[in-house]
């Protein structure tokens, strides 16, 4: 067996979230010199079970062996018609993580560093596109590259979100929407702090927003942009007096 060559393969898996649990299985296959196998594994993410199956495949003389591209299936229990699945494609060991697999396929956008045909790199986000499949019914890639003009952090920026108060804080926060998840933001206001989710969304250069129960929130439900918090009895009084007589809209503009 080729040590070195399953190394890099266990590597790759832990790198691509699959962790290290098919490390024995995977040895067995490999000193068994099979052409090609798969294995299985299973995650939970957000109380929903995602399937994945693994492809390997021999080389020319069978002494290496290559992790090609793994497929994954969202498990709905209460409604198994809402399953979904989608292969993705490793190259040299990296790609879409299993947690992004799964941010992609409930409808969220991941930001990847990617390699283009001359090898040099470059940034963007990706998403699912429901519309266009290919000959085998995956969903094609959407590709939104540095110069289509998205930037979540800018489209955060003046929300009153906490988070973004903190340097770590909003290290965390960006790096999490970066990788596809719906994070937990708390936007200060005059009622005092309140809890969402936010996903990025960079199709339409925006955000959406959620409650706590995942349901997104109409664009009319929020708040405006750019609106400073009043944190206390005196400047809520003064904001009052300086206020013109018309009513404005304390809702953010975070959109959907």
């Amino acid at each position: 067996m080729n040590t070195q060559n399953a190394e890099f393969l266990k590597k790759s898996l832990l790198n691509l979230g699959f962790g290290d649990k098919l490390n024995a299985e995977l040895d067995r296959q490999i000193a068994a010199k099979a052409p090609e196998f798969k294995l299985g594994l299973q995650h939970e993410f957000n109380q929903k079970t995602v399937d994945y199956t693994l492809h390997f495949k021999a080389g020319d003389n069978q002494d290496m062996y290559f992790f090609n591209k793994y497929d994954a299936t969202v498990n709905h229990k209460d409604d198994p018609a809402k399953n979904s699945d989608q292969t993705f494609f490793i190259n040299k060991g990296s790609g879409i993580t299993a947690k992004e697999a799964f941010n992609l396929m409930e409808g969220r956008a991941v930001h990847k560093q990617l390699y283009n045909l001359e090898g040099q790199k470059y940034q963007a986000w990706l998403t699912l596109d429901d519309k266009n499949l290919t000959d085998n019914g995956n969903k094609k890639i959407k590709h939104y590259h540095e110069n289509y003009g998205y930037d979540v952090e800018k489209v955060i920026a003046g929300k009153g979100i906490k988070e973004l108060e903190d340097p770590k804080a909003k290290e965390e926060l960006l790096y999490s929407l970066k990788k596809g998840n719906a994070q937990q933001v708390t936007v200060s206001g005059e009622e005092g702090d309140k809890k969402y989710f936010i996903a990025a969304n960079p199709q339409f250069k925006t955000v959406d927003l959620f409650d706590h129960q995942m349901k997104k929130i109409k664009r009319e439900e929020l708040l405006q942009t750019e609106q400073k918090p009043v944190r206390n009895l005196k400047q809520r009084e003064q904001q009052k007096e300086d206020a013109p007589a018309k009513k404005q809209s304390r809702k953010s503009k975070m959109s959907v």
